[in-house]
């Protein structure tokens, strides 16, 4: 999910909400969507017209030109007729992919604001800094910041007479088939490549090198930076960690199983691999 380039992460003390804009409005997680066939929208306000329900305090996401993008929490589960609370990974296909990125952006911010109304040191109620993009306490000084954890990404890749295969895992708590790269949070104290070869060595079993970058991408479930890489098989067997992995194994590019959403930059990443050896492989446009 990559926010528009024309995006701009403003943070304006001054603006009005009351100015007009397009709201991301969440509840329990859930965004607030008009259903109208195979069309979905969000709400939008113009001066003098007030949401389709009651929000609270909202946030000022950013700015393309002079449209300005809010965020909200409801007050209530029930939405208006027409409308309905959607999974933000449910509206995948079905809202732009720009407007994604930016409820993606909505969805952490809005979370920030739940769990820091109050100083994790002193416990006294946090006050807006930075322009809204810091809280501090105005009892002890502490200052924080939104959570962004990093997360490591690896696709381990071998090339022999088969051609070229991938490892790809099935995550025991994927709610489908899908078989993807391998990922974890990196720990404390913990480079990016230390991360990658514990990862690997924890969930499947076997060693890498060869670590290559391809890329990063923020990915607000609920506040991860994915970063990419891809490595070179080295040795060992297949033995899939209890709990964390329901599946891995090595599959031919004539036998893929089912890839993650191409929003993912999990299949930017296989996609690109795929693409070095076989740049025409029918996959590449699905």
């Amino acid at each position: 999910m990559i926010l528009p380039p024309v995006f701009r992460p403003v943070l304006d003390p001054q603006a009005d909400p009351d100015s007009g804009g397009v709201w991301f409005v969440f509840h329990s997680g859930r965004l607030l969507v008009r259903l109208d066939g195979d069309r979905t929208s969000l709400p939008t306000l113009s001066a003098g017209v007030r949401l389709p329900v009651s929000a609270g305090a909202p946030v000022l996401l950013g700015m393309t030109g002079a449209q300005c993008y809010w965020g909200a929490v409801a007050l209530t589960e029930e939405a208006p007729t027409g409308w309905a609370y959607e999974p933000l990974r449910g509206l995948f296909n079905r809202l732009p992919d720009d407007l994604l990125a930016i409820a993606g952006r909505a969805a952490q911010l809005l979370d920030f604001d739940r769990t820091h109304r109050f100083c994790g040191v002193c416990a006294t109620p946090m006050q807006s800094h930075e322009d809204g993009r810091s809280r501090q306490c105005p009892n002890c000084g502490q200052t924080v910041y939104p959570r962004i954890a990093p997360a490591m990404m690896a696709l381990i890749k071998r090339d022999g007479p088969r051609g070229r295969e991938l490892l790809l895992a099935r995550n025991a708590r994927f709610p489908t088939a899908m078989y993807s790269a391998l990922a974890g949070f990196v720990e404390p104290s913990e480079s990016v490549e230390d991360c990658i070869h514990r990862e690997v060595r924890e969930e499947v079993g076997v060693s890498v090198r060869g670590l290559r970058y391809f890329g990063s991408q923020s990915w607000p479930f609920p506040h991860s930076l994915m970063i990419a890489f891809v490595v070179d098989y080295e040795a060992g067997e297949i033995v899939c960690e209890d709990g964390e992995i329901a599946d891995a194994r090595w599959f031919g590019l004539d036998g893929l199983p089912l890839l993650p959403h191409r929003l993912s930059i999990a299949r930017r990443l296989i996609n690109a691999t795929i693409a070095e050896v076989e740049p025409g492989h029918p996959i590449l446009n699905v």
